[in-house]
């Protein structure tokens, strides 16, 4: 095979000789907001032909103002079209096809395929007809929807991996046979475990790095945030230190409110470092819609690059509908309830029907005639549960009893030996969830798999009444605006916060940083929050990405499918 490539490449590569050697150079001075692949586009070439004339792009990046020579080939005569060499065949690219994707169908790396098809460089387009090896059905590999896959970066070895992702060579070599004949190759596509992903994050099955605005161009490093928290200091006695100890003690709107202040001091000695100085106005609105009308009237907005909070809905919509901050950015933080839909308002948490959508359609991926499929619904969900059952006519349909309640015997008959058991729970019930989730562990044996799955998770599969183990055991699977993933990068947070503050953070802290952070640094890289060429961004436990609602204003629509295996959670699609 390599020596099929070499002839290929060989007749390819006479094209290329020719403009090996530039006839000449052009100045370009880099505006803000410009990138390499950008420049590549606008001067036909390629960025390692940007990097090699400007070798200080690989030491520093690139820069604003930078002086770049942008080199200028001679244009070359098309070549008459090279018969197809033996072992090579043509492929007309199909809708949703990847270059990764037909790499590992054929056993190749992206490097070599694109060697083969330097057309599809830029990407791939749908209907093109490019050159792929000769390889029979049974030769081509079959992508799995249950596994992820990572693409090999240069000069990554089985430890780095093992280190990156968590995966052991031997279970590298399980999953990609060839492994010990080919040894790692960098553009290689590797079969990953699903529960192995490390701290990067699931792109349509591809393990990818996260978008890191920390890493841009910044166009802004001067930015003052106003912040609304429900500290309400007029209730505390300060002149008492034994009643403002008892009251600081209790988990209540003072200490959330503390607890998100110091998250956002956080973020902000993190944009320090990297260069981004924000000048932050804490505003205490005491939860009372008066004072923040009061405030609001009497404060001068022209300077103000954004605004966090107020935390609770009915409060947000209060300051959001007045005159004086219809042109100031306003982020509601924390509540999941949805706020007024206003042309300045973006609602960084993720809506709860657009999650239930998000998990009706990896539903439909991994759900289908071959498994036996059952919904338990409450009253509550009632209507849901016909739209799950008009999805999957097939599926059987449990009511539960009204004392919140499913008949044991009534499962057991109902789940089977020979089939799957996929079971779609829908309840926000305490004592129905600890029931069911209860009764279906015990269905299983080696005989008989039983799968759990939700289209909205709450806060009733923390109390301790519902089993971790249950839950991991039957494959727990959900979608979440959230995923408290252990990785270095959360525990540094971790224990800086500790020694800033003397306590590790609620998760209170944690979502303050992570908007925040988001918020600056979105401003400092776009001078908006909403530019989509940001792409999706994550943090210690929370991502986003702002799309333009419909009804007003700009909604986040970023979150993460998870599934609980044993005692952990990990994120298994995107």
């Amino acid at each position: 095979m390599k020596r099929i490539f070499f002839l290929f490449g060989f007749f390819i590569c006479l094209l290329a000789v020719a403009q090996d050697t530039p006839k000449g150079f052009v100045t370009h001075k880099v505006k803000k907001k410009e990138t390499l692949y950008g420049l590549a586009r606008q001067y036909n070439i390629s960025i390692d032909q940007i990097k090699e004339f400007n070798p200080l792009i690989e030491k520093i990046g690139l820069k604003k103002k930078m002086i770049l020579q942008i080199p200028v080939y001679p244009v070359v005569a098309p070549v008459q079209a090279v018969p197809l060499a033996d072992g090579l065949s043509k492929y007309l690219v199909q809708p949703k096809e990847t270059k990764w994707r037909l790499a590992y169908r054929y056993g190749v790396t992206v490097q070599e395929l694109e060697k083969l098809n330097p057309q599809i460089i830029e990407g791939l387009k749908i209907g093109q007809e490019i050159v792929v090896p000769k390889r029979t059905a049974e030769e081509t590999q079959a992508l799995e929807a249950e596994f992820n896959y990572y693409k090999v970066k240069p000069k990554e070895g089985f430890y780095r991996l093992e280190k990156k992702l968590g995966v052991t060579q031997a279970e590298l070599v399980a999953l990609n046979p060839g492994l010990p004949t080919t040894g790692l190759q960098a553009g290689m596509i590797l079969k990953i475990p699903p529960n192995k992903t490390g701290d990067l994050k699931i792109d349509n099955d591809l393990l990818v790095e996260k978008a890191r605005l920390e890493d841009s161009l910044f166009s802004i490093t001067n930015l003052n945030l106003v912040v609304f928290l429900p500290f309400k200091t007029n209730a505390i006695e300060f002149d008492s230190l034994e009643k403002t100890e008892k009251i600081l003690q209790k988990r209540n709107i003072h200490t959330i409110a503390l607890d998100i202040y110091m998250g956002m001091e956080m973020a902000i000695a993190k944009a320090d470092s990297l260069g981004i100085r924000t000048a932050l106005t804490v505003f205490d609105t005491q939860n009372n819609k008066t004072e923040i009308r009061k405030i609001v009237s009497s404060y001068n907005w022209e300077e103000t690059d954004g605004i966090i909070g107020p935390l609770i809905p009915s409060n947000f919509d209060v300051a959001s509908q007045m005159a004086a901050l219809q042109k100031t950015p306003m982020i509601a933080p924390l509540s999941s309830k949805p706020v007024k839909k206003r042309k300045q308002v973006y609602q960084s948490v993720t809506s709860t029907k657009r999650m239930r959508n998000k998990m009706l359609t990896y539903l439909k991926q991994i759900i289908d005639t071959t498994q036996n499929v059952m919904i338990i619904a409450d009253t509550l969900n009632a209507s849901f549960a016909k739209t799950l059952k008009k999805e999957y006519p097939f599926a059987q349909r449990v009511i539960p009893e009204n004392g919140g309640f499913v008949v044991p015997d009534l499962i057991d008959s109902l789940l089977t030996d020979s089939l799957p058991n996929k079971v779609i729970f829908e309840s926000q019930n305490l004592g129905l969830a600890a029931n069911v989730t209860s009764l279906l562990n015990a269905q299983i044996s080696n005989e008989r798999s039983v799968q759990l799955f939700t289209t909205q998770r709450t806060a009733i599969y923390d109390n301790p009444n519902i089993s971790q183990k249950h839950l991991g055991n039957l494959g727990f699977t959900y979608v979440s605006g959230s995923y408290p993933q252990d990785n270095e990068t959360r525990k540094e947070f971790k224990d800086n916060f500790q020694k800033r503050f003397g306590d590790y953070p609620t998760k209170e802290s944690i979502r303050a940083y992570d908007v925040t952070l988001d918020i600056i640094l979105r401003l400092a890289t776009a001078n908006t929050i909403e530019d989509t060429t940001l792409g999706e961004t994550d943090y210690l436990e929370n991502r986003f990405y702002y799309l333009n609602d419909p009804q007003g204003g700009f909604q986040n629509t970023a979150s993460f499918i998870l599934q609980h295996q044993g005692y952990d959670i990990f994120e298994i699609k995107k």
